[in-house]
């Protein structure tokens, strides 16, 4: 854990989303020191007429679900948060404006690890 679920806009190129998924990787370990092995990231794509931002169909986007066992500061998801906001930005070129990253804490009793053990069986 952490799981990131990025969803975008359709379109970007594939480098783009492959500087996504890593950009995302690398801002997920240096914000909150989580282990490149515990880190999951995928992109969900939408067309341009599944998505209205701001009262706008089509609108440039990027919102991105992280789910963490829970147990971390303040402190340390807003450094997560605007790391996430940063690399979405720099690798899609888009505003940050347009980004929003959202925080979930997992209670570890309904976190699921290697070998089907909960997180707080496995003593996280």
């Amino acid at each position: 854990m952490p799981f990131i679920n990025a969803q975008i806009l359709a379109g970007h190129s594939t480098e783009q989303k492959q500087a996504l998924l890593k950009n995302a990787n690398k801002a997920v370990q240096e914000s909150i020191g989580a282990s490149v092995a515990s880190i999951r990231i995928t992109i969900q794509e939408y067309q341009p007429y599944e998505v209205m931002v701001s009262g706008q169909e089509g609108h440039e986007f990027a919102t991105l679900q992280v789910h963490l066992i829970e147990g971390r500061t303040e402190a340390l998801k807003a450094a997560l948060i605007a790391a996430l906001s940063q690399a979405a930005s720099e690798s899609l070129g888009i505003s940050q404006e347009d980004i929003r990253v959202m925080a979930i804490d997992v209670p570890k009793e309904n976190m699921g690890m290697a070998g089907g053990i909960s997180a707080k069986a496995a003593g996280r």
